[in-house]
C-alpha cells in the first residue's frame, strides 16, 4: 500500500500558525483519488448504500469496491482556500447531514455546497491529511465504529486525531473520465479527419471570451487526447482581427482542409494540408463580415453532403445556411437561406444519417445553466425543418450545466455516433469557464434521437 502512496504537499514547518488555529499547510491534488486511514491500514474511505464508511479494499476487491473508494477530488464546492469535494463515479458527492457522512446528488442549495465542502488540515502523521467541515469548524470527517461522521475534536481525544488522518493514495480506479481535454475550453467541433479523431474548441477562461487564438487536439479512442498547440494565432496570422477567437470548425476538400471560425464577431477562412497547420488566410478578410445579415455573423459549420456538395450554416439569434463554391472560400450572397427553427438561439450543426438531415443548435444563452440543445430533421440539406426536440440538458444531480454548443461525428464504417460539447466547469464553472467532454448519440429506430445522457 505504501507504494501506492502519492505525494501529498506538506509545509507545516514553514507556517506560523496561531494558538487554536488549524494548520493549513496540507493540500489533496485535484483528480481521482483514494483516502487510506491512518490507523487502519488497508482501509479506505468509501460509501456503500450511499453511507460513507471505512472498509478494507485490496488488489483481490471487487470492481465496484475499488471504484466505491475512488471519488474525483475539486475545488470546495462552497469555495474557500485549501477546500475542496469529493465526487463519486456515479456522480453524487461527499456531504455530511445531521453529522453523518453520506453520498448524494448535489441540489446546488446554499446548505448542500457548505455540507459537501471539506477543508483540508495536516494529517496525525507526515503525509497525511485532515479533513475539517467548512460550514461546521472544529468538526472532522472521522470514521467511528467503520461509520464515517462529522465529529468535534473533542470526542475520544487520545485517538480521535488518528481517527480522522488519511493517507492520500492513488485511486483505486481511473475516477471521472472527462473533461476529455485537460483546462477551460467551449464550442468544440468534432471531426474525423485521416484516421484521428480532432477536437478544436474555443480556448475558455477570459473574460468575454476574448481569446486570440486556436488550438486543435486529436485522438484514435476519443479518450487520449494529443495537444497539438495553437495551429491559428489571430494577431500574427489574420490581418483584419486579432479579438474573441470563437467556435471554429474544420471541413476538407481536394487535398487541403478548411478551417472556418469566428473572430471579432466576423467568420474567417483559413487553409492548410495538414488538420493541424499551419494554416494561412486566402481571402485577406472575412468570408461573412459583421453585419451581413441580422444577428451575429458567428459559429459557422459546415456540412459536405454525399454528393461532394458543402453547405455552410452559422447564425446568432437568426440560422442562416449557403452551398459553398467549389473552392470552399466563396459563396452566391443571393442564395443565403434564412432558416426557422424553434428556439433557435445559436451554433448550428447538420449532419445525415439514412438519408435524412438533422440540424441540432443550441437554445437559450451560454451564460445560462438552462443552456441546452434541440434539433429537427428534413429531406434536403436546407429544409423545411421539423423541429423534434431537446436531446441534451442539464443534470444538476451531476453537476451538470449548460450544456451545449455541441458537434456531432460518426465513427468510421460504423453506425456509431459521438456528440462532444461544453458544459459549465465542474463543480465551479460558467459561461466563460467551461469544459469539453464528449458522450454517445443513440438513435430510436424512427431515426429519432435519443436523450443524450451526460456522463462524468
Amino acid at each position: 500500500m505504501v507504494s501506492r502512496a502519492l505525494t501529498v504537499c506538506l509545509a507545516a514547518s514553514l507556517l506560523t500558525v496561531a494558538a487554536g488555529e488549524p494548520a493549513v499547510a496540507a493540500e489533496i491534488p485535484t483528480g481521482a483519488r483514494s483516502l487510506q486511514s491512518v490507523n487502519t491500514p488497508g482501509s479506505y474511505v468509501r460509501h456503500s448504500n450511499y453511507l460513507g464508511s471505512v472498509a478494507a479494499v485490496g488488489s483481490g476487491s471487487s470492481a465496484q469496491a475499488k471504484s466505491d473508494a475512488t471519488f474525483t477530488v475539486t475545488p470546495g464546492l462552497a469555495g474557500g482556500t485549501g477546500c475542496v469535494s469529493f465526487q463519486a463515479a456515479n456522480g453524487m458527492w461527499l456531504r455530511h447531514r445531521d453529522f453523518r457522512v453520506r453520498l448524494e446528488t448535489n441540489s446546488g442549495s446554499t446548505t448542500f455546497l457548505a455540507d459537501a465542502t471539506f477543508c483540508v488540515r495536516d494529517g496525525s502523521v507526515a503525509g497525511s491529511v485532515r479533513l475539517e467541515s467548512s460550514n461546521f469548524p472544529g468538526r472532522y470527517l472521522r470514521h467511528r465504529n467503520s461509520e464515517l461522521w462529522l465529529d468535534p475534536s473533542t470526542t475520544n481525544p487520545g485517538t480521535f486525531a488518528a481517527d480522522s488522518s488519511y493517507q492520500v493514495t492513488a485511486p483505486w480506479t481511473a475516477g471521472r473520465r472527462s473533461p476529455v481535454i485537460k483546462g477551460l475550453y467551449g464550442d468544440p467541433n468534432i471531426a474525423y479527419l485521416n484516421g484521428r479523431y480532432y477536437l478544436y474548441p474555443t480556448t475558455d477562461g477570459y473574460s468575454g471570451w476574448s481569446s486570440t487564438r486556436f488550438k486543435a487536439f486529436s485522438s484514435t479512442d476519443l479518450l487520449n487526447w494529443t495537444d497539438h498547440g495553437t495551429i491559428l494565432d489571430l494577431g500574427p496570422q489574420i490581418s483584419w482581427s486579432d479579438s474573441r477567437a470563437w467556435a471554429p470548425t474544420i471541413a476538407y476538400r481536394n487535398g487541403r482542409y478548411y478551417f472556418y471560425f469566428c473572430a471579432d464577431t466576423n467568420i474567417g477562412v483559413a487553409t492548410s494540408t495538414s488538420p493541424t497547420g499551419p494554416f494561412t488566410d486566402p481571402l485577406g478578410r472575412p468570408l461573412v463580415a459583421a453585419g451581413f445579415r441580422s444577428g451575429q455573423m458567428i459559429d459557422p459549420h459546415v456540412f459536405t453532403d454525399d454528393d461532394g456538395e458543402a453547405y455552410l450554416y452559422w447564425g446568432n439569434g437568426s440560422a442562416y445556411g449557403v452551398r459553398l463554391n467549389a473552392d470552399m472560400i466563396s459563396f452566391d450572397a443571393a442564395q443565403v437561406r434564412t432558416f426557422s427553427l424553434p428556439n433557435f438561439r445559436e451554433a448550428p450543426f447538420a449532419f445525415k444519417r439514412n438519408g435524412v438531415y438533422y440540424m441540432s443548435y443550441s437554445v437559450d444563452d451560454t451564460r445560462s445553466e438552462n443552456y441546452h440543445v434541440e434539433y429537427a430533421t428534413a429531406t434536403s440539406p436546407f429544409g423545411p425543418w421539423t423541429h423534434r426536440g431537446t436531446i441534451l440538458s442539464k443534470n444538476l444531480s451531476l453537476g451538470v450545466k449548460g450544456p451545449g454548443h455541441h458537434s456531432v461525428v460518426k465513427a468510421p464504417n460504423s453506425d456509431t455516433w459521438h456528440i462532444a460539447y461544453h458544459r459549465f466547469a465542474i463543480p465551479a464553472g460558467d459561461g466563460m469557464n467551461r469544459e469539453v467532454t464528449v458522450d454517445a448519440l443513440r438513435f430510436n429506430a424512427d431515426g429519432t434521437i435519443q436523450p443524450v445522457v451526460p456522463t462524468l
